[in-house]
């Protein structure tokens, strides 16, 4: 009986200590998407020759200034993967619990990918550059990576609607359904709009971030 009441005294701090390191990597998942995209637009407003109805984000790692939204993207990979981390903590051992994490730290890599390998110019933008006219090894990277990322991010909220799904949140799991939808659409219209583009990416990242934010009230499982 005593070395059961020792156990259980030593096994309440560590689980207390346990919540807390789920929630500071929560934290960086919450915080990626508004970080992100707030330098982004800054840089957008900030930097000559850039325009939102022509120019993808991605554009703003190029030219003079360009490291500035680098740094952006390994940072905002950074704190992705910090934040699916978490999520693996607080859904261990639940139906979607690895693999919704997993898909998830995959988009986080993604930004990691972006960094390294540049998007091409175009549009005007660097003010001055010349369009490219053939898309270089890069840019091809740059695409495919960040294709792979949203797919991946796509396919995680998917997933978290069927953890919202058992634990009695119905209103989040269809939300989660249907967010994947309009991502996708924006990806589509991209050809036509890149303000669609912007916004179906930006909306797939406000949304985990909505998503992490609720899940960080969840009981931890380890």
């Amino acid at each position: 009986m005593t070395s059961t009441l020792s156990a259980s005294r030593h096994a309440a701090p560590a689980a207390t200590a346990s919540r807390a390191v789920a929630r500071r990597r929560l934290a960086c998942g919450i915080a990626a998407g508004p970080v992100f995209l707030a330098a982004g637009v800054a840089q957008g407003v900030a930097r000559d020759g850039f325009g939102f109805s022509r120019n993808a984000l991605s554009q703003l790692a190029l030219g003079e200034g360009g490291w500035a939204q680098t740094v952006n993207f390994l940072l905002a990979g950074t704190l992705l993967v910090m934040g699916a981390v978490g999520l693996r903590q607080v859904l261990g051992g639940t139906p979607g619990g690895t693999v919704g994490p997993v898909l998830i730290g995959v988009f986080g890599a993604s930004f990691w990918a972006a960094a390294v390998f540049p998007a091409d110019a175009g549009a005007g933008f660097p003010a001055g550059a010349p369009d490219a006219t053939v898309m270089s090894s890069h840019g091809a990277v740059h695409m495919a990576a960040g294709m792979a990322g949203y797919l991946a991010l796509c396919a995680a909220l998917v997933v978290l609607a069927g953890s919202f799904a058992i634990r009695g949140h119905q209103g989040w799991a269809v939300a989660s359904r249907l967010v994947p939808v309009a991502v996708l659409a924006g990806f589509a219209a991209s050809a036509v709009s890149v303000l669609a583009f912007t916004a179906g990416a930006g909306l797939g990242l406000l949304w985990l971030t909505a998503v992490t934010t609720r899940l960080a009230f969840e009981p931890v499982n380890r």
